[in-house]
């Protein structure tokens, strides 16, 4: 008779940010939650009902709040839970976590075990946990959709139905290796062809996407190059609308690479401040075109800038979609060839740059798929090698049928490992390390 699990912690966090508020929320989840709760408010209200109830400690009054019950089965979690809306003063969130800490077998939760409850009682699949990891970091528009949809099962589903036909699949080619005895009565090739054509098909469609999707949930870099004094870091000034580089006249000034995070048309951008292209015998300042150069060549987007009667571009770092900007507009001297003129020290022509970087940026971004994570990128590119070694192996005959059989097992493994329902204790310390306290 195997060995009877000692039974769960009942835990509890608040759920919001501290700090004074007009409301805080506390959440408590295990089996020891619906005693906590009488405890504290005297009764068990219908579940599901918010209630206002008088919450005491010791005969203390601690708070007057709103109560909301869930059962075991109905939460979030899929244990027994309950909510406290009470009033958002430190004191009182502090009074209540005392109460809540005093009372037995309850803790503090760790961050993410509320959804690692969740998840480990399947009412989420890993995907899910991460989308909610994603939309609760979110801090643009463009993260908050994305990350939404993968909250909502975007790429679950996808993956659940992919792995339901590859089982299908499989389950086809072992039922004619089981009677190769017999006369089988319909060749089952071309429909275990289509199935893994069929799915190597939407998973390179969701790759192709996998880029744009990890740079909109990571940040778009966007680097600003040019020679010294060519007005690069009064450019990220402008565009960060605070002192964020130090400016000068003295050539040299910018020696190592300055990032600036801000949002750009909804979208998540890095801004880069290098250091100014050019030779030079300073070993210091070299490093630091040498490290401006690897930024930039790394960069999703590179900004050119030539003040009047400054160096052209390397033709060895624009891209064709690079902008080409002619900076100090206000300067005199000769014109110079160019997408836009901007003075960053006017203001003139920056908002046109913006819209311009926001444009490419944007284009890029409509591309992506619901493959927003590395770990969900590798996962599918193990489960399509090993279709495509399925499609071949399947295509040499009956002799081969056994291999075809166990590639297909491999590649639904990969889907199952990105569900997460094989292999998840390896990526789950790092994953709900990322969520708040009552998460």
């Amino acid at each position: 008779m195997p060995p009877v699990p000692p039974p769960r912690d009942t835990i509890f966090a608040p759920a919001t940010g501290r700090g004074r508020a007009a409301i805080a929320v506390i959440r408590v989840s295990g089996p020891a939650a619906d005693a906590a709760l009488l405890s504290l408010a005297g009764d068990l209200p219908e579940p599901r009902r918010a209630v206002l109830r008088d919450l005491s400690c010791g005969g203390e009054l601690l708070d007057q709040a709103l109560v909301i019950r869930f059962a075991a089965g109905a939460s979030f979690t899929g244990e027994d839970t309950f909510e406290i809306q009470g009033h958002g003063g430190p004191a009182t969130v502090s009074a209540l976590l005392n109460a809540l800490g005093a009372l037995p077998g309850l803790r503090l939760a760790e961050p993410g075990e509320f959804t690692r409850r969740a998840l480990e009682a399947g009412r989420i699949d890993l995907l899910e946990a991460e989308g909610l990891a994603d939309l609760v970091g979110a801090e643009t528009e463009a993260q908050r959709r994305q990350a939404l949809r993968s909250m909502r099962g975007a790429l679950g589903d996808a993956a659940a139905g992919w792995r339901k036909r590859l089982i299908r699949a499989r389950a086809l080619v072992e039922a004619v290796m089981d009677f190769a005895d017999e006369e089988v009565p319909t060749d089952v090739t071309p429909e275990v062809s289509a199935l893994i054509a069929s799915v190597s098909a939407e998973i390179a469609e969701a790759l192709a996407g996998a880029a744009a999707a990890e740079r909109i949930r990571d940040g778009f870099e966007v680097a600003l190059i040019g020679a010294p004094n060519a007005g690069k870091s009064t450019l990220l000034n402008a565009l960060a609308r605070r002192d964020a580089a130090l400016t000068s006249e003295i050539a040299g000034t910018t020696r190592d690479v300055i990032e600036v995070h801000m949002d750009l048309a909804g979208l998540p951008v890095t801004l880069l401040d290098t250091a100014g292209l050019r030779e030079t015998q300073d070993p210091v300042e070299a490093m630091g075109v040498a490290r401006a150069r690897r930024r930039a060549e790394d960069a999703d987007l590179r900004i050119f800038l030539q003040a009047p009667g400054g160096e052209g571009p390397p033709g060895d770092l624009l891209q064709p979609d690079d902008l080409l900007v002619a900076s100090k507009s206000d300067l005199p001297g000769a014109p110079v060839r160019a997408d836009l003129r901007i003075s960053a020290a006017t203001g003139d022509g920056v908002e046109v740059l913006t819209a311009a970087i926001g444009d490419r940026l944007a284009e890029r971004a409509a591309g992506a798929s619901s493959v927003v994570r590395a770990r969900h990128r590798r996962a599918l590119e193990e489960g399509a090698t090993h279709l495509s070694a399925a499609a071949r192996w399947l295509a040499r005959g009956e002799e081969a049928l056994d291999v075809a059989a166990e590639e297909l097992r491999l590649s639904t493994r990969a889907l199952e490992i990105l569900l997460g329902r094989v292999d998840a204790e390896r990526v789950l310390d790092d994953i709900f390390a990322e969520f708040c306290l009552g998460k």
